[in-house]
């Protein structure tokens, strides 16, 4: 149970910049299972799955991840899509505005 949940319109508003600003969609190459991915520097990933993502992802589906925020263990196979995207430059590097 969650011992905070926003209310306040700033409080949200922070939530979501934090969460999705400045996200790129990347697709896997294997199983094309989206992601939000954005990177704040060359050794910094942020990855938001969603629970769509987490199905269908075939290494996430064979360990029985449960789908929670509590996931932290990756696919190799979205990290080399998500690696790929930005040696081609598809995605962003660097924070804008603190995001």
């Amino acid at each position: 149970m969650a011992s905070f949940v926003p209310t306040s319109d700033d409080t949200l508003e922070d939530r979501r910049l934090y969460t999705e600003a400045r996200q790129t969609t990347v697709a896997c190459l294997d199983c094309l299972a989206e992601v939000g991915v954005k990177k704040n520097s060359e050794h910094h990933t942020a990855i938001q799955w969603s629970s769509s993502a987490q199905g269908s992802c075939p290494v996430l589906s064979r360990r029985g991840v449960p789908r929670a925020r509590s996931v932290h263990a990756g696919c190799p196979r979205m990290e080399a899509s998500i690696d790929a995207a930005a040696r081609e430059g598809r995605i962003p590097l660097g924070a804008e505005d603190g995001y």
